[in-house]
């Protein structure tokens, strides 16, 4: 009996180290952690990296308030803006919009929402369609007194011709239409006294230089000034 009661106290304390080695790496390391012996360790440049990151962030998104308004909201390029790179604009004074300027070519008139070239040299009239088309415009169509006053004015500037092109015309005697094939309206119309003639040799019509609000001709579609006009670009 003595011999077997040793035996199995030698078998008790060769099988106690085993056990306490299966201890789980868990409950170490959650122990380790509690006694505070364990502290997490972040590398010194990454505060710097967040800090330059959020810098560029913040700049990325100034950039884009600057620019969004004046990038058309991604629409197509007009044919004006195809046509010019240097522009004039003025506030359009259009609170509560992304949109706030009006903008027309360097050496255009604008008035409103159009803008208007008044040309230094003299074309025919097939010409002058030409050449404002060429422009992303077209000869200038005159919808309210307003409008012809402005162009009265401009057309009365010392440097002017004495002559312009405006947008009418007739294909026969006496009906006269803009270029849109729209037939004028005689309510909006300014011909000088005994004008029109109404005569076929005479089927286009200018601007003369007169001071007086009524200074429509009608000429001959040969050499004269012009005036082109074009939607202006809000931006």
């Amino acid at each position: 009996m003595a011999s077997e009661i040793t035996y199995a106290e030698v078998k008790f304390k060769n099988a106690s180290p085993a056990a306490v080695a299966k201890v789980p790496p868990e409950t170490k390391k959650h122990q380790h952690h509690k006694d505070g012996h364990h502290t997490q360790k972040y590398p010194l440049w990454l505060p710097w990296l967040i800090s330059l990151l959020l810098l560029l962030v913040c700049i990325a998104l100034v950039i884009a308030l600057l620019v969004a308004p004046f990038s058309q909201s991604g629409d197509q390029p007009t044919a004006l803006q195809q046509k010019f790179t240097k522009w004039q604009c003025v506030s359009a004074g259009l609170q509560g919009k992304g949109q706030g300027w009006t903008c027309c070519p360097n050496g255009w008139k604008r008035f409103q929402k159009s803008c208007y070239y008044l040309s230094d040299d003299m074309m025919i009239w097939a010409e002058s369609q030409q050449n404002c088309s060429g422009m992303g415009s077209y000869v200038a169509v005159i919808n309210s007194k307003a409008e012809q006053d402005f162009l009265t004015k401009e057309v009365n500037q010392p440097t002017r011709g004495e002559n312009y092109y405006i947008g009418l015309s007739a294909q026969k005697v006496g009906q006269w239409q803009w270029l849109d094939q729209t037939p004028l309206d005689n309510t909006v119309a300014f011909w000088r006294k005994d004008e029109p003639s109404n005569v076929t040799a005479e089927k286009c019509v200018v601007i003369y230089r007169n001071q007086k609000t009524d200074n429509w001709n009608d000429v001959r579609c040969e050499h004269h000034n012009r005036i082109c006009e074009a939607t202006a670009v809000i931006v």
